[in-house]
């Protein structure tokens, strides 16, 4: 199901490069089957059109730390952390910060 829903995702960004609710359902359905580094790249392509609210970051951060990428990991949850406080998420804020003191 999630390998159809890929193609169907990329068929969409095609169309629009630029919608981004498009970008973050295809990073989704990589990050299900673990294709983190292609899901890494949707999502910086997302984050490089949106104002994310920190979800992303989040995603992205794991992303990178299943890669091995730690310092790239620990850059995402701190913008991550900047987005949810800008946006009013003190908890997701909170979660970002909890899982940057596991890293170190």
């Amino acid at each position: 199901m999630s390998e159809s829903r890929i193609e169907l995702f990329r068929k969409m960004i095609e169309a629009e490069p630029n919608n981004t609710t498009v970008r973050f359902g295809l990073a989704n359905e990589l990050l299900k089957l673990e294709r983190f580094e292609e899901a890494a790249v949707e999502l910086k392509a997302y984050l490089g059109l949106a104002d994310d609210q920190g979800n992303a970051y989040g995603k992205l951060a794991q992303a990178l730390e299943r890669l091995g990428r730690v310092d790239e990991a620990r850059e995402a949850y701190q913008q991550g952390i900047s987005a949810a406080t800008r946006h009013g998420h003190p908890g997701m804020a909170q979660e970002f910060e909890m899982a940057l003191a596991d890293m170190i």
